[in-house]
């Protein structure tokens, strides 16, 4: 009996073996619970960071002053933007075609731009436009369809309730359609990004991003654990760390179960160092969005009392923004890396990050804080990136 159950023994190893190369295992961390209650405003920024920010703006200090100046100067802040709804959006690979998708993505930001340019300035009238596009939409979309719908729903959906959690917390004016935008977020946005994607990590990324917040906005605990369990496995897919072992962690969904299968969803890329992600060797600019959605939950979670940072999450991201500002920065390009070609262009990621890992935790973040510096103010990247450094640049709340 003994000998039968070391054969059993055996057999069990060896077949994990092969169904999991060395250091590709699923990563399997534990999930987080929801908060008995939520924390409003709680999506990305929190009202101590609202208030932090519009203190420094009201005092004339740098670079919040300069941060919020440039988010006013632009066509976001318009109080005459009309909004541009549609029943059903419709965005192909790279939005093409492109029915609906970039007003959408826009008049998204510009709801959050005017609900920070209400919280801030206290004028009514950011307040009104922000309800104002919020309600077009809530009143018009039914779906997204084609082949990027799942990551332009992440998109607007990431924004939508940063906006919304604005508004309906702190602006005492009355929302009527309140409800109705709820449902829409629940009805047309929720189920489109819930199950996740098995495309590149930054598609699943921002739609856990966009799940996350949505679920706070409807108190929704049981999408929150949902999108939060699949955002820690594939946080732990995305950025490489060498605790990982030989081969980065995987998506056990994506089936990638050998090593071959693990170097071509990495782009190629066969040499595994700190902070190395699954889009490194696609461009930065992709790896950005992944970088950017990871520090956004991870935000959420901290103001929903989860602080993520002190995780494998938080070693990930600044191992990660330290690995790609190093090269944004100039620094020559091994060969082994990517063949020694990179497309630098990372964007407006890093401020998040950051102040949560170095302002707050005391890491030493030399290029992500020297890359930091020179993108101030933070801007936009017209896709679900807005206004960072007035939000999060600095900020002790």
């Amino acid at each position: 009996m003994r000998r039968t159950a070391l054969l059993a023994a055996s057999a069990a190893l060896v077949a994990g073996a092969l169904a999991w190369p060395a250091g590709a295992a699923p990563a399997a961390p534990a999930a987080p619970t929801a908060p008995a209650a939520f924390a409003h405003p709680g999506v990305t920024v929190s009202k101590g960071q609202l208030d932090f920010a519009r203190s420094q703006v009201t005092a004339g200090a740098q670079p919040w002053k300069g941060a919020f100046d440039r988010m006013m100067a632009s066509k976001y802040a318009d109080l005459n933007r009309a909004p541009k709804p549609r029943a059903v959006v419709e965005c192909g690979s790279y939005s093409n075609p492109n029915y609906g998708c970039t007003d959408e993505r826009e008049d998204a930001i510009a709801a959050y731009t005017q609900a920070l340019a209400w919280y801030i300035t206290r004028d009514e009238r950011h307040a009104r436009k922000a309800i104002e596009l919020m309600d077009a939409w809530s009143a018009v979309i039914r779906d997204h369809t084609n082949s990027n719908a799942p990551l332009q729903t992440g998109w607007a959906g990431s924004s939508w309730p940063r906006a919304a959690e604005i508004i309906k917390h702190t602006y005492s004016g009355g929302w009527a359609n309140s409800g109705r935008f709820a449902t829409m977020l629940r009805t047309v946005y929720l189920p489109e990004i819930i199950n996740g994607s098995n495309s590149n990590g930054n598609w699943e990324l921002s739609m856990m991003e966009a799940a996350v917040g949505i679920s706070v906005f409807l108190e929704d605990r049981t999408s929150y654990d949902k999108a939060m369990a699949k955002f820690r496995t594939r946080t732990a897919a995305y950025v490489y760390l060498e605790s990982d072992g030989a081969l980065p962690r995987t998506v056990p969904s994506q089936n990638l179960d050998t090593r071959d299968k693990v170097v071509k969803y990495w782009q190629g890329q066969s040499t595994f160092v700190n902070g190395l992600s699954q889009e490194t060797c696609r461009d930065f600019t992709h790896t950005g969005y992944g970088l950017s959605a990871i520090s956004h939950i991870a935000e959420t979670s901290r103001i929903q009392g989860q602080d993520l940072y002190g995780t494998d999450v938080g070693e990930r991201l600044r191992h990660g923004l330290g690995f790609h500002a190093k090269y944004e920065l100039g620094t020559a390009v091994p060969s082994w890396l990517c063949g020694g070609s990179l497309k630098p262009g990372l964007g407006p990621v890093t401020e998040v990050g950051h102040n949560a890992l170095a302002n707050r935790l005391g890491n030493a973040m030399t290029n992500t804080e020297t890359l930091t510096l020179r993108n101030r103010p933070a801007g936009s990247n017209n896709l679900f990136v807005a206004w960072e450094t007035l939000t999060h640049g600095d900020n002790p709340g």
